[in-house]
């Protein structure tokens, strides 16, 4: 039984590890986060950042590729 938990917490490990890196580069590759849509507001000390439509995107792909493995 902790044998399974273990892999299981591998996976996901790895799984996050593997998401972090794609989101640090996809932001320098890609413009992820810089996309037209993305609200940023910017006031004296004030400054807010709501990646809109990255989050959309990002929701739409891992849709997709969690479909995929699914199946």
């Amino acid at each position: 039984m902790l044998d399974n938990i273990g892999k299981l917490l591998l996976l996901f490990g790895g799984i996050l590890v593997v998401s972090g890196a794609l989101i640090m580069l996809g932001g320098r590759l890609f413009g992820l986060g810089r996309l037209p849509g993305d609200i940023f507001i910017q006031r004296g000390n004030f400054t807010l950042y709501f990646p809109i439509v990255t989050s959309i995107i990002l929701t739409i792909l891992l849709t997709i590729i969690l479909n995929l493995f699914r199946r």
